[in-house]
């Protein structure tokens, strides 16, 4: 992709942190990349080349510097918009995409060729598909080496890394040291009793406040709790349960602090917590987009941080978005913690005792069997049954697909989700920053003018001048609509769940 030397050349003179995750520099006469912040005395003109991922620096042939260590980074997807096609791999292999499979397995899941999605890659990110998963691996190791006290092969195993062979010989070839050596030179002691410590970038502003506040609103007992400026929440992969807690860490970061016995599972935990937080987003691109609506412009400039809450698990938001149906985010929060105080899996009793968190949230092949009498209406129990049943048939039926629209179709042929229920999945947990459920109450109170909504075809119109980012204009007219009255107890089917 074309980047202009002479104002990235500027951006590293000036240390220009808005810069930072969005190009980084390679040096030829040592070898090594960098990001636009790094304290080491600027670099020559003539010496330096520009990348905009880590990964086509280090496809380059450069190796990761160790004073302002890439791996620590914001993470931007500010490709999105230019291809979605890419975004959606880049989601796909963050969660292990190419960990067992090729490029042609992973191409065929979003409906191109491989040799298109090559071509993708290196027009939008610089570099291949292979080359960003295995930048990714050994930037996670680099990190958990540097940021904790894991023993070497258990970083090798959290990284990805098949044997401990292969993960010495590829620091060796990168940073001409071993492992061990690395963390010598850095700092220690970051690892809490019985938990895994790691901090996640972001780019800022970030509204924490808001995010602290959707999450709190939704909270399900037994599974999630908000306190302390804190979130909690239990979690299960596989057979394997644990906990997590991630708060603010400073320096635009979130520190993560992981109870879960299988380190392996970590760049799967890393990638939904990343997802959960939307630190992939860019606000200045974002915001500068959707304020050039005066309608939204206000509302960019009083929440420029603002993001899209994402969801832990499919299954457990798809759950959330039946239970809503026709009752308050209050009530439907009250009777997922009673059906997780009834079907959810208990966590053990050490783990209890530490974050007050009791149960895991219900796993669609136990819900697929048996028949649930819940205080709700037998139709909406009998589509949380069904739809545990389908996914029981296609555990990757909340994968992202080809488009928006492909996967929003495919949401839709699933028992008890309409449009606006696809809609909010597509936004939550598939992370597609265009979904927008235009049909939702709370949108269409937020744009009323002179006392009258528009109807859901018009605010779909009216939202064509907001893409590819409707979905946070979503949200800036939700969190505009708090502050105005709503009628004590009234409900919507199509009211954010």
């Amino acid at each position: 992709m074309d980047m202009d030397r002479i104002a990235c050349y500027r951006a590293i003179e000036t240390r220009d942190a808005r810069f930072d995750g969005r190009l980084f520099v390679g040096v030829a006469t040592t070898g090594i990349y960098c990001r636009p912040i790094c304290p080491a005395r600027t670099p020559k003109f003539e010496n330096v080349s520009f990348y905009p991922s880590a990964a086509a620096a280090q496809e380059a042939g450069f190796r990761p510097c160790l004073r302002c260590r890439p791996e620590t980074s914001p993470d931007l997807a500010f490709w999105r918009g230019t291809s979605n096609t890419v975004s959606r791999a880049l989601a796909l292999i963050e969660a292990g995409g190419l960990d067992e499979a090729d490029v042609e397995t992973l191409a065929d899941k979003l409906g191109v060729g491989a040799r298109q999605l090559r071509r993708l890659f290196r027009q939008h990110v610089g570099a291949s598909p292979v080359a960003v998963a295995q930048t990714r691996r050994v930037l996670l190791a680099k990190q958990l080496i540097h940021e904790t006290t894991l023993p070497m092969a258990e970083v090798a195993m959290a990284a990805g890394f098949n044997s401990i062979r292969r993960f010495n010989e590829t620091f060796q070839q990168l940073f001409a040291r071993t492992p061990a050596s690395l963390r010598r030179i850095h700092e220690r002691g970051k690892r809490e009793a019985g938990a895994l410590s790691v901090r996640l970038a972001y780019r800022p502003p970030y509204d924490w406040d808001a995010m602290l506040s959707f999450l709190a609103a939704r909270a399900i007992p037994g599974v999630e709790i908000v306190a302390d400026n804190t979130y909690r929440r239990s979690i299960a992969i596989g057979d394997v349960c644990g906990t997590l807690s991630v708060a603010p860490a400073g320096n635009n970061r979130l520190r993560v602090d992981v109870r879960f016995a299988n380190v392996a599972a970590l760049p799967n935990i890393i990638a939904r917590v990343r997802r959960v937080f939307d630190l992939a987003a860019d606000p200045d691109t974002i915001g500068a987009h959707l304020a050039l609506d005066p309608v939204l412009a206000p509302l960019v400039a009083a929440r420029p941080g603002l993001r899209v809450p994402g969801a832990w698990d499919g299954f457990e938001l798809a759950v959330r978005a039946i239970f809503g149906q026709q009752i308050t985010v209050p009530a439907a929060t009250r009777l997922l913690g009673k059906l997780v105080a009834a079907h959810g899996a208990m966590l053990p009793d050490d783990i209890r005792s530490i974050d007050g968190l009791t149960h895991v949230f219900p796993m669609p092949a136990h819900l697929a069997g048996i028949d649930l009498n819940m205080n709700m209406p037998q139709a909406r129990a009998l589509a949380v049954t069904s739809l545990a049943r389908a996914i029981v048939v296609d555990p990757a039926i909340f994968s992202p697909g080809a488009s928006l629209e492909q996967a929003i179709a495919k949401l839709r042929a699933l028992p008890g989700i309409g449009e606006w229920t696809a809609q909010y999945i597509a936004m939550r947990e598939l992370r597609e920053p265009d979904a927008f459920p235009a049909a939702d109450i709370g949108l269409m109170r937020a744009m009323a003018a002179d006392g009258k909504r528009p109807t859901p075809a018009e605010l779909l119109a009216h939202a064509e001048r907001w893409r590819p980012w409707r979905a946070y204009a979503a949200l800036h007219l939700w969190a505009s609509d708090i502050q105005q009255p709503v009628a004590k107890g009234r409900a919507d089917a199509r009211e954010a769940a």
